[in-house]
């Protein structure tokens, strides 16, 4: 059989450097790399209609059921990483389309957080922009030694977030649904409820999955609650925040600034009202955008192909 094989997403052009995907050329695959955004699932469904196995990255690119049900070509997808809710899984299994996950890198997000946090607490953008125009010094910054971090969702990146925290001489708390004080403990945090954390915290940063449960955690009473000084640090989901709450936030003073590096619509579209609000720093979704990170997405996702290729497919994701 002629398989064709899709590799979504591929903003940057740089797939084909973190793997060998000529050696699959070789042996009679079609490789296809798409660099641009899909507009439309009608789009998404043409351009897929004849290819057998697709890779994802992360949730670039949606896969409901509607759009897999259009697809009776597609035998094999993959997303990098071993989540993605922009999949439905149950969906692909009814349809015989066998699902697998990449190894990814444990350390690219959070560096990205505390690249964000520091960033804006010493106005890093503003003060570069102004000394490229003629200016020296317009800003006053804050110092994070002293200063209280909440942590919203203490798992594999709220952990590591709560060491740098530590590192820098913050006191840390967290809080999430099914958290326990001994889970928070173990990490060097301390539990309090959210209403606590973010009334007491000087800096709210967020690594919940995203889930409808988890949908809009932060609205316009945890805003308040961080307060005029407060700064919120969104790394994981776009849509755990109420948009319009923190634009109104930000457009009103209610919090100090917003660190955001994801949102509910992504790519970010020209004309969005966040990239003209005040007191924000805000990067393109680079979280896992790394060379490190890369390779194992990558690499990870050759391997899921040539195992499934082979009939013995490896890091099968199952509903």
């Amino acid at each position: 059989m002629q398989h064709r094989l899709a590799i979504l997403d591929d903003y940057q052009d740089v797939a084909h450097g973190f793997a060998d995907w000529a050696a699959l050329e070789a042996e009679g695959v079609t490789v296809a790399t798409f660099r641009e955004p899909f507009p439309t699932a009608e789009a998404l469904v043409s351009a897929l209609a004849d290819v057998t196995m697709v890779i994802a990255m992360r949730e670039r690119t949606a896969f409901p059921r509607e759009v897999l049900a259009k697809l009776p070509a597609l035998q094999l997808l993959v997303t990098t990483g071993m989540a993605n809710a922009s999949i439905d899984v149950a969906a692909a299994a009814e349809q015989g389309i066998t699902v697998c996950g990449t190894p990814g890198s444990p350390t690219a997000a959070p560096e990205l957080t505390w690249a964000l946090l520091l960033a804006i607490a010493r106005n890093v953008p503003a003060e570069e922009n102004s000394l490229r125009a003629g200016t020296w010094q317009t800003t006053v910054g804050f110092e994070l030694a002293g200063k209280t971090l909440g942590i919203v969702g203490l798992g594999k990146i709220g952990r590591r977030i709560a060491g740098y925290g530590q590192a820098f001489g913050m006191e840390v708390l967290a809080w999430s649904q099914n958290l326990t004080a001994e889970a928070a403990e173990e990490a060097g945090a301390r539990r309090v409820s959210k209403e606590e954390l973010f009334r007491l915290s000087d800096v709210a940063t967020l690594h919940l999955r995203l889930s409808e449960r988890s949908e809009n955690t932060v609205g316009e009473q945890e805003l308040r609650l961080l307060g005029p000084e407060g700064i919120l640090v969104n790394t994981a989901r776009g849509p755990l925040v109420d948009q319009d709450a923190l634009l109104k936030a930000l457009t009103e003073g209610w919090i100090r600034g917003a660190a955001l590096d994801v949102f509910d619509q992504e790519p970010l579209q020209a004309g969005h009202p966040l990239l003209a609000a005040p007191n924000t720093v805000l990067s393109p979704h680079l979280g896992y955008v790394t060379r490190e990170s890369y390779r194992q997405f990558y690499g990870g996702a050759f391997e899921d192909v040539t195992a499934w290729l082979a009939g013995t497919p490896v890091r099968v994701i199952t509903p």
